[in-house]
């Protein structure tokens, strides 16, 4: 099988109420990047900017972080982002899978603190990097299966 078939063009979501934090994977289906965050207006807008980035990256899949209680229940939040989610696939046309999502807030917030990072200022940068770990994650466990 050639390494063609192996990977998969992914593209990382963390979906808060105000931004979609983005992540897209190398061209080994490797590694897990931030690449940047959605600051969400109308749905019609957020979808022509994905709809973009999705061509540009040829982008197969969609991978969004589904927040899970700690102990492991779909809250109000969950459903929140999974309606979201599932329209904006609708809508662009490609499958949907989910990870789970607990804490990779937190470790993005001490990620960027161990480097230095100012986090009041930089709900993007957080954003972006939860997406990275949520789809880096995804691809973990893909790869072990």
């Amino acid at each position: 099988m050639s390494n063609d078939k192996l990977w998969i063009s992914a593209l990382g979501l963390d979906i808060g109420l105000k931004r979609v934090g983005l992540a897209g994977c190398d061209g080994t289906g490797l590694i897990a990047t931030g690449i940047t965050t959605l600051v969400r207006s109308s749905f019609e807008r957020d979808v022509a900017y994905l709809r973009e980035l999705v061509r540009e990256r040829r982008v197969q899949i969609l991978v969004a972080g589904l927040p899970y209680s700690l102990s492991g229940e779909l809250g109000d939040q969950a459903r929140q982002v999974q309606k979201y989610a599932r329209r904006i696939a609708a809508a662009l046309e490609l499958p949907l899978e989910y990870a789970d999502e607990r804490l990779t807030s937190v470790e993005a917030e001490e990620l960027m603190k161990t480097a230095g990072i100012s986090v009041s200022q930089n709900k993007g940068s957080i954003d972006r990097k939860a997406a990275a770990l949520i789809l880096q994650q995804w691809l973990d466990e893909r790869r072990q299966k």
